[in-house]
């Protein structure tokens, strides 16, 4: 099947070079991200919960610095400013899945942690992630899943290229 628009043919049509099928393949990730998004969103809305809360309450839960993260360490980690922590945080504290607390060894420092009903979320937010993740790979056979998973450890694990 081809999933290339008529003028992403029409540009690779013309030059027939990499960049082009680049370009092709460039667009099928962003499709299959939006894809992806969809698809984990509609299985994360009866839990009451965003992709963007799952991610923290995930982050929170697995924080490995030993003790609960404080904002700026979750801002640091998910790469967004601290108000964006703050509205998730608010909506995960409004569900009872997270508790703001103080530092015991600085008050003015608050730190995020996880409570009881977050971490039964979390239990049902990974039986959702695998819902979602077997919808998504359903038309794919086990070899083509194995095969899948190696290219995508390839692409995650590759060094990051720094240009100007």
């Amino acid at each position: 099947m081809n999933t290339a628009s008529a003028s992403d043919r029409a540009d690779s049509a013309g030059t027939g070079g990499p960049d082009s099928s680049n370009g092709v393949l460039a667009e099928q990730l962003l499709r299959l991200t939006r894809r992806l998004h969809r698809i984990q969103k509609r299985h994360l809305e009866p839990l009451g919960i965003t992709p963007a809360q799952s991610r923290l309450l995930r982050l929170v839960s697995h924080y490995d610095g030993g003790e609960a993260p404080r904002m700026a360490d979750l801002a640091a980690r998910l790469e967004v400013v601290p108000r964006a922590v703050t509205t998730l945080v608010d909506g995960l504290e409004a569900a009872d899945c997270v508790r703001r607390a103080p530092d015991p060894a600085n008050r003015r420092v608050i730190r995020i942690e996880l409570t009881e009903t977050g971490r039964a979320t979390l239990r049902r937010l990974r039986n959702a992630r695998t819902d979602a993740a077997e919808e998504i790979l359903a038309p794919l056979t086990a070899e083509q899943r194995e095969v899948l998973g190696g290219l995508l450890n390839a692409l995650a694990d590759a060094p990051v290229e720094r240009r100007c």
